[in-house]
């Protein structure tokens, strides 16, 4: 399993590196400006860190329950793991994007649904180089 300091990391750079590149994108595409959407997108990564955190510790003793090996992720497993966390990051911020950006609820699930597809893909790209960057520590008599 991943330390705690190791969580934090990944959780950290996933949300900078996020934010980097998701404000200025959204602030052009929803036509609001830069202030009004990074300061909602920090108070969206706050909430995504604490999930973050609780999510993928919970993922991993999953598959430990499950007999699985931590350290091996087939592409089917990664898809499901993003899948599930934006998912359940959808429900949590609807109701915060709505009322930040003064929006209907299907409106806010439309702009919602946006930055989770845009975070799926990066997810998705950001946790496999991770795993190659920092990779998952092996148990003695695990290969």
């Amino acid at each position: 399993m991943r330390t705690t300091a190791d969580r934090l990391r990944h959780t950290i750079l996933f949300e900078t590196i996020g934010l980097l590149t998701c404000v200025p994108l959204a602030s052009w595409i929803l036509g609001r400006g830069l202030v009004q959407i990074a300061s909602l997108s920090i108070v969206l990564s706050i909430t995504a860190m604490v999930l973050n955190y609780i999510f993928n510790l919970l993922f991993d003793k999953a598959l430990v329950k499950l007999g699985r090996p931590i350290n091996i992720r087939p592409i089917r497993l990664r898809v499901l793991h993003s899948v599930m966390f934006e998912v359940s990051l959808l429900f949590l911020t609807l109701p915060m994007v709505a009322w930040w950006l003064k929006m209907t609820l299907w409106d806010a699930f439309l702009t919602d649904i946006s930055f989770a597809l845009f975070f799926l893909v990066f997810a998705f790209a950001y946790n496999w180089t991770y795993d190659v960057v920092f990779p998952m520590p092996v148990a003695e008599g695990e290969a």
